[in-house]
C-alpha cells in the first residue's frame, strides 16, 4: 500500500487495477452529508439547455413505441435509450449536464468494477476467516462450505429473510396504528370501511358485534399475537387467509409457517457459520418464508390499510411531473407505508391550511404521490375525493430528477426506497426533508417520529414546513423547471372492484378465459432498475407484446407508473391488443394493464387469484398465470418471489439473480420445486423471449384445464 498526498491505493484482488480509498481523499465526493458539501444553488446551470421531448402526450406515447422496437435493449446511447418516462429524460440531462451524482450514472460508475463473484453469489462475508469466493480451482471456503450452500445462503439471508421482514413489519405497523385509529377516535385515521373490518373480524373468529372500535383494537391485536406467535405453532392468519388446498400441501412439505418474525429468527439463526449446509433445505426455507411473507405481510397490511383509508375504487386520474405547480406549495410523499401521508393530505385539504398557503404568496397547497406509497394513495377512492391530493409522480429511480426541478418545498418519506443522495439534491435545490419513520434516517434532515395516537398534530407540523420552504423558495427567487407530461390512467383495481365491476362475480372473466378472448394473466410487478435494457424500457416492450396476445395484466409497484407514463393504463390502449383482449377492454371501458397500486398490492393479487381457484374448483398452480418482476431490484421482490412460488406459479424475474455460481440452486429453483407441487422460477433478460416464455406456460395451463 502507498500513501501519495493522502491518496492511498490498494490492490484490487478481482480485477488486478488501482482502487482508490474514498475516506483517504479528503473531499466530499464520497460522502451524503451535505454539511460536507458547499451551498451551491446559484451554480445552477439553465434547465433549457436540454432535448425536450414532444410537448403532446399523443406524440410521447407514439415515439414510445416506435422507440422500443429498435433501441431499447442494447448498452448504445445508456441511459436515454432505456428512460422511456418523458420527463425524466428532460431531468436526466439537466442533472447530467451538471455533473450532479445520478442513479442512471452510478450503473456506469459500478459496472466496471462489478465482482463475478458477488454476481454469482461465491462470495461470503459471515465470518472472521472470510471474505472467501469460490471458484474451480478454490471451491471451497474456509470453513468447508461448498459453492451449493454459499449460494443458497446467500439467497436467504441477504435476500428472502430481509424482504420478508421488511413486509411484516409493514403489517406491524398498519396494525399499531388501527389500534390507536380505535383507541384514539382524533388522532387522525379513522375506519373508513366498516364492511372489511367486520368481514375480516368473523374470519378470524372474532365477535363483529358491537361497537366497530372495539372490534378494530381485537382484530388489530390478534394480527400483531400472529406475527408474534412461535415458529412451531402455526400462524392463525396463513389458516384464515391461504387457499385450503394449498394449505395441504404446505403441511406436507413442513413449509407452514408460524409467527413471521420467528420465522425470520430461525430462518436467520440457520444461516450462522458452521450450521446448515444443506442447500435445498435453505431453498424451501425461502419458500416458507414466502408463505408469512403473503399472510402476515402483504396481505396483511392491505387489508388494515384499506379499513383505514378506504378500498379502491375504479377512477380516472393524472401521473407525472407536470402535475407540480410552480406557484404551488407542492409536498412529495415518499415510501411504502401512507398513513401519516392520508392525514397530511386531509389536513391539507382543509380551507385554514389553503388560505395559510396563500398568505405565504402561494396559490395554495397539494400533496403528491410517489413511488408505492403514491400509487396506494392514487388508489384509494377516499384520497381522490380530497382536495389537496394532486395524483402521482413516478418510479424511484426518478427521485434525484424530481428533486432538481426545483419544485419541490417538501419531500417526506417513511418505509422503503427513499435514496441516500437526496439530502444532497435537498441542498442543492432547496427541499425540505422530513423522516416520518423510525426504520429511516437521513443526515441533516427533520424528524418527525411516526406516532399513531398524533398524527393529526404531526400533519399539521409538516405543513408549516412546506410552507416555510416555499416562503424561502419564493424569497430566493430559486430557478424551476417542471417538465410539462402528464398521462391520464384509470386506477382502482383490487380483487372487489374488479369483481365489481363485473357484476358481482368472476363468472365473466371465467367465461372470457374459456372462450379465449383472453387466454391468461400476467402480474408485471415490483421495481425498475438502472440497468442497460431496462430503465423501465423491459416492462414496457414486455407488456407490449403480452396484450397484443390477448393476455391480461395486473400491475403493482414501480411497473404501474410505467403503464401509466407510457399510456397502456389508459383504457385507449385497448385499440394496442389482440383481438379478444380489445373486445372485452372495450366492452368494459378498462384498459389492458389493470393497476393494483403497489408493490405491496401484490397481496390483493394473490387473493384474486385465489378466488378465480375456487370460482373454478381447482388449486392455485393451475391458473393460466404468469408471475413476472422484469425490473426487480430488491430485497421484498425477491421475498414476493417466495410467494409466488409457494401459490405454485411461474415466476420470472431479470435481471438474473445472484444464484447462478451453484447448478444445484439453479436446477431446485427451476425444476424441482415444481415437481413438489410448488411454482418455479424462470429468469430471461431478452423482453421478446420473456413474451414467449409467458405464452407458452399459459398455453400449457389452458391445456391441462381443458380450455
Amino acid at each position: 500500500m502507498k500513501e501519495d498526498n493522502k491518496l492511498i491505493k490498494s490492490s484490487d484482488p478481482v480485477s488486478g487495477s488501482d482502487v482508490e480509498s474514498i475516506a483517504s481523499r479528503g473531499d466530499a465526493s464520497g460522502t451524503n452529508h451535505p454539511g460536507e458539501h458547499f451551498d451551491i444553488h446559484h451554480n445552477s446551470k439553465k434547465y433549457f439547455d436540454i432535448q425536450k421531448s414532444p410537448s403532446s402526450i399523443e406524440a410521447v406515447h407514439k415515439w414510445q413505441r416506435e422507440h422500443i422496437q429498435v433501441h431499447d435493449q442494447s448498452k448504445d446511447g445508456f441511459p436515454l435509450n432505456v428512460i422511456v418516462d418523458p420527463a425524466m429524460r428532460e431531468m436526466y440531462q439537466h442533472v447530467h449536464a451538471q455533473g450532479l451524482t445520478n442513479v442512471f450514472d452510478r450503473f456506469e460508475q459500478q459496472e466496471k468494477i462489478r465482482c463475478n463473484f458477488c454476481q454469482q453469489g461465491l462470495s461470503c462475508q459471515l465470518c472472521a476467516n472470510g471474505p472467501c469466493r469460490i471458484n474451480a480451482k478454490v471451491p471451497r471456503g474456509n470453513c468447508g462450505v461448498d459453492a451449493h450452500v454459499m449460494v443458497a445462503r446467500n439467497f436467504v439471508y441477504r435476500h428472502v429473510t430481509i424482504g420478508t421482514s421488511a413486509n411484516i413489519f409493514h403489517a406491524q405497523q398498519a396494525a399499531r396504528t388501527l389500534k390507536a385509529a380505535a383507541e384514539h377516535p382524533q388522532s387522525g385515521l379513522k375506519i373508513r370501511d366498516r364492511e372489511k373490518l367486520l368481514h375480516y373480524a368473523n374470519l378470524a373468529g372474532l365477535s363483529s358485534h358491537g361497537d366497530d372500535n372495539q372490534v378494530a383494537v381485537a382484530f388489530a391485536t390478534w394480527v400483531l399475537e400472529d406475527m408474534g406467535r412461535p415458529y412451531w405453532e402455526e400462524s392463525k392468519m396463513t389458516q384464515v387467509f391461504a387457499p385450503a388446498k394449498r394449505q395441504q400441501l404446505w403441511r406436507k412439505l413442513n413449509l407452514f409457517p408460524g409467527g413471521g418474525f420467528s420465522e425470520v429468527a430461525l430462518a436467520q439463526t440457520k444461516c450462522m457459520t458452521n450450521l446448515n449446509a444443506d442447500p435445498v433445505d435453505f431453498l424451501l426455507t425461502a419458500v416458507r418464508l414466502g408463505i408469512a411473507n403473503e399472510y402476515q405481510g402483504l396481505f396483511a397490511l392491505d387489508i388494515l390499510q384499506e379499513i383505514l383509508m378506504g378500498t379502491q375504487k375504479i377512477r380516472t386520474a393524472r401521473q407525472n411531473m407536470g402535475l407540480l405547480k410552480k406557484n404551488m406549495v407542492n409536498i412529495i410523499t415518499n415510501g411504502h407505508m401512507p398513513l401519516t401521508a392520508h392525514v397530511v393530505i386531509e389536513q391539507a385539504s382543509r380551507t385554514e391550511w389553503q388560505e395559510k398557503a396563500k398568505q405565504a404568496g402561494a396559490e395554495g397547497i397539494q400533496v403528491l404521490g410517489h413511488v408505492c406509497e403514491g400509487q396506494q394513495l392514487l388508489n384509494y377512492q377516499h384520497t381522490g375525493e380530497m382536495s389537496a391530493y394532486a395524483g402521482q409522480e413516478g418510479e424511484w429511480l426518478s427521485e434525484e430528477y424530481l428533486l432538481a426541478t426545483g419544485a419541490v418545498d417538501l419531500f417526506m418519506f417513511d418505509y422503503n426506497c427513499t435514496i441516500p443522495t437526496l439530502p444532497l439534491y435537498a441542498k442543492r435545490f432547496g427541499t425540505t426533508m422530513v423522516s416520518t419513520h423510525e426504520v429511516i434516517r437521513m443526515p441533516d434532515t427533520a424528524v418527525i417520529e411516526f406516532n399513531p395516537q398524533e398524527m393529526r398534530k404531526q400533519a399539521d407540523t409538516i405543513l408549516d414546513m412546506a410552507i416555510a420552504a416555499y416562503r424561502k423558495r419564493r424569497q430566493e427567487s430559486r430557478e424551476v423547471y417542471i417538465p410539462p407530461h402528464i398521462s391520464d390512467c384509470m386506477v382502482g383495481f383490487s380483487t372487489e372492484s374488479v369483481k365489481a365491476a363485473l357484476g358481482g362475480s368472476w363468472k365473466p372473466l371465467i367465461d372470457a378465459l374459456v372462450a379465449g378472448k383472453i387466454r391468461g394473466i400476467a402480474t408485471i410487478v415490483g421495481c425498475t432498475t438502472a440497468r442497460y435494457g431496462q430503465g423501465g424500457s423491459n416492462i414496457f416492450r414486455i407488456t407490449k407484446g403480452l396484450i397484443k396476445n390477448d393476455i391480461l395484466i395486473l400491475s403493482g409497484g414501480c411497473t404501474s407508473s410505467v403503464m401509466q407514463y407510457t399510456g397502456l393504463a389508459d383504457p385507449k390502449a385497448a385499440e394496442e391488443c389482440g383481438p379478444g383482449l380489445k373486445e372485452i377492454c372495450k366492452a368494459l371501458g378498462i384498459p389492458p394493464v389493470l393497476s393494483y397500486g403497489a408493490c405491496v398490492d401484490i397481496g390483493k393479487m394473490t387473493q384474486t387469484a385465489k378466488e378465480i381457484a375456487e370460482a373454478l374448483e381447482v388449486d392455485t398452480n393451475q391458473l393460466p398465470l404468469v408471475i413476472g418482476a422484469p425490473e426487480y431490484l430488491e430485497q421484498k421482490a425477491v421475498a414476493d418471489a417466495c410467494t409466488a412460488i409457494a401459490l405454485g406459479w411461474l415466476v420470472h424475474v431479470a435481471p438474473v439473480p445472484s444464484v447462478t455460481g451453484s447448478d444445484v440452486v439453479i436446477k431446485t429453483l427451476t425444476e424441482t420445486t415444481e415437481t413438489l407441487g410448488l411454482g418455479k422460477l424462470t429468469v430471461e433478460t431478452s423482453a421478446d423471449k420473456t413474451v414467449q416464455i409467458y405464452i407458452d406456460h399459459i398455453e400449457k395451463k389452458r391445456q391441462e384445464l381443458g380450455i
